[in-house]
């Protein structure tokens, strides 16, 4: 059985889908990330980053035990597990790798700030607006330029990498997006979102998340907890 620890955002969706994708069964542990579960020592022996998704695997390799945290490891342990989302040929995995990569390097962490400067932060500095709109509005580009020639954001099949690039463009009112600029981009998107698989892993504790404007669900996610050492 797989214990995933897990809250309704962008990094856990990703996890969430390639589950539902393998149909892997799998038990839900909410971690909510509003009122600091993620901080709570028994959350941290198995995400030592205090950063949801995390998964205990108790048929982990050779039978024995894992957990693992960080979501792109998270999608190769998966998708080795299951021989299912990762091409095995070189030139092919390596073209999902490289796109995966770009999501965890590039769309998660640029989109991540779009949020904060255009949403959360306490001050609207223009500057970080500015700066991570537009940046937003790039890696748009670049995905939609990719689209043009290939169904798939890595080619020709369905991966990892669209998996774990899809939650984070749900937002994309939050970031400034207009999905007018990006059409390959959209067809992309909405071919992902009708799958019966997406469509049941993003109702996930659905219900039990609520929009993190309050003092406490701020305080949890950008005060001095995030930083005191553990």
């Amino acid at each position: 059985m797989i214990d995933l620890y897990t809250w309704p955002t962008p990094n856990g969706h990703k996890i969430h889908i390639m589950l539902e994708e393998c149909g892997l069964p799998y038990k839900v542990h909410a971690i909510n990330i509003g009122t600091g579960d993620q901080f709570k020592p028994a959350f941290l022996k198995i995400s030592p980053n205090n950063k949801i998704p995390a998964l205990v695997d108790s048929d982990g390799p050779d039978g024995k035990p894992i957990a693992l945290f960080e979501s792109g490891a998270i999608l190769l342990y998966l998708a080795a597990k299951t021989g299912k989302f990762l091409p095995q040929s070189d030139h092919a995995k390596y073209d999902v790798l490289q796109w995966l990569m770009f999501q965890m390097g590039g769309v998660g962490p640029m989109l991540g700030q779009a949020h904060h400067f255009r949403i959360y932060a306490p001050e609207k500095i223009e500057y970080g607006i500015n700066r991570y709109t537009n940046e937003a509005k790039r890696l748009y580009g670049v995905m939609d330029k990719q689209l043009k020639n290939h169904d798939w954001i890595a080619g020709d099949e369905y991966s990892v990498a669209d998996m774990a690039i899809f939650p984070w463009l749900r937002s994309w009112q939050n970031q400034g997006i207009d999905w007018a600029d990006y059409p390959h981009l959209k067809v992309w998107f909405d071919r992902i979102a009708e799958r019966p698989a997406v469509q049941k892993a993003v109702q996930v504790l659905a219900d039990a998340r609520k929009p993190l404007l309050d003092d406490k669900a701020k305080k949890a996610l950008f005060g001095a907890a995030q930083y005191k050492k553990r």
